[in-house]
């Protein structure tokens, strides 16, 4: 007999895993999971949702399991006492009219700091002022804040170039409002455009972007220079995942990749990398992120460190009628 040998396995490559805090649900996000789930528990299945809660597919699917049924439109929903959540993107005024008309039982999720822009809307309106909004055209927030007001009152701004070809009715009566989700980077070329050119438009009293918009993509700025690669965990129709995605390309990292869970990650594309940037968008759940990690840790000896920006303890009570009930028990 020959004498037996015995083969280790290959080991694991290092990877250094730099992760990015604050990351992941933010205080609006979590205030409109927990209607959809609050309301379920008072008032049981059905709950109607008026669009995705938040964008992202797991947190949907995972409401759905419960009985929340989304829809597009409130023409989708039939006669029914059963709530209507509006998503945390915000709708414009005819949908909660719509509601009114229908009798729904109809609660608004909508984040309050989306809701602050609508209030800065209406307040520009009424002095007299012509309004433009720096976003993203097609996104929900987007058209819940144009939806705010009469058509033609409020001029969408995409780009810098969008903001030197604008031209106002009066530039000494003019307004800017910002989607909250924006790279603050990107927002900022494109209102500095507009103050050179109208110096006396009126801006926000605090600025529209959000506050965990802004503390995710800080802490990118900070990761992504330091890695090889930088994962953001989030859905492809997340406006604050695809923007800290651009924030880590524009910083310098090599191969920034936006990925909705482990399944969908092209390991080819992380070949003989050392170093891992990872974060996660404002609506993915952390235990999406712990996938990613698990994923990694499959192929690689992982060492974590945790790259702290800013620390976070932003908190929004639920829509009122919930918490009514919520006080009755």
């Amino acid at each position: 007999m020959f004498p037996t040998e015995t083969i280790e396995p290959a080991a694991k490559p290092p990877l250094k895993v730099l992760l990015c805090s604050p990351r992941g649900f933010c205080a609006g996000v979590v205030r409109a999971i927990e209607s959809v789930e609050r309301a379920l528990a008072i008032y049981g299945p059905p709950v109607y949702v008026r669009h995705e809660i938040v964008h992202n597919r797991y947190v949907v699917d995972s409401l759905r399991a419960k009985g929340a049924i989304f829809v597009e439109e409130l023409d989708e929903i039939p006669d029914t006492d059963a709530p209507v959540i509006f998503s945390a993107h915000g709708v414009p005024k005819s949908v909660p009219e719509q509601a009114r008309r229908r009798n729904f039982l109809a609660l608004d999720a909508t984040c309050p700091l989306v809701t602050k822009v609508h209030r800065e809307a209406d307040i520009h309106y009424r002095r007299g002022r012509e309004i433009v909004l720096v976003g993203h055209a097609g996104h929900p927030e987007v058209i819940g804040t144009l939806g705010q007001l009469p058509p033609g009152a409020v001029h969408l701004i995409a780009t810098p170039e969008d903001a030197a070809a604008f031209t106002p009715r009066d530039p000494s009566r003019l307004a800017y409002l910002t989607q909250t989700t924006l790279s603050v980077d990107d927002c900022n070329e494109i209102v500095e455009v507009l103050k050179a050119r109208f110096p006396q438009i009126i801006g926000p009293h605090k600025e529209d972007i959000c506050y965990a918009t802004t503390n995710r993509q800080e802490a990118v700025k900070r990761v992504a220079p330091r890695v090889d690669a930088m994962i953001v965990v989030g859905a492809a129709n997340s406006s604050n995942s695809q923007r800290l995605k651009e924030v880590a390309e524009r910083v310098g990292c090599p191969r920034a990749v936006l990925v909705a869970r482990a399944a969908d990650i092209e390991w080819g594309m992380f070949a003989g990398i050392r170093t891992l940037g990872v974060t996660a968008g404002a609506s993915a759940p952390e235990v999406l992120v712990e996938e990613v990690l698990g994923a990694f840790a499959d192929r690689h000896a992982i060492e974590v460190e945790t790259v702290l920006a800013m620390q976070e303890n932003v908190f929004f009570p639920l829509p009122r009628t919930l918490r009514a009930s919520e006080a009755a028990e």
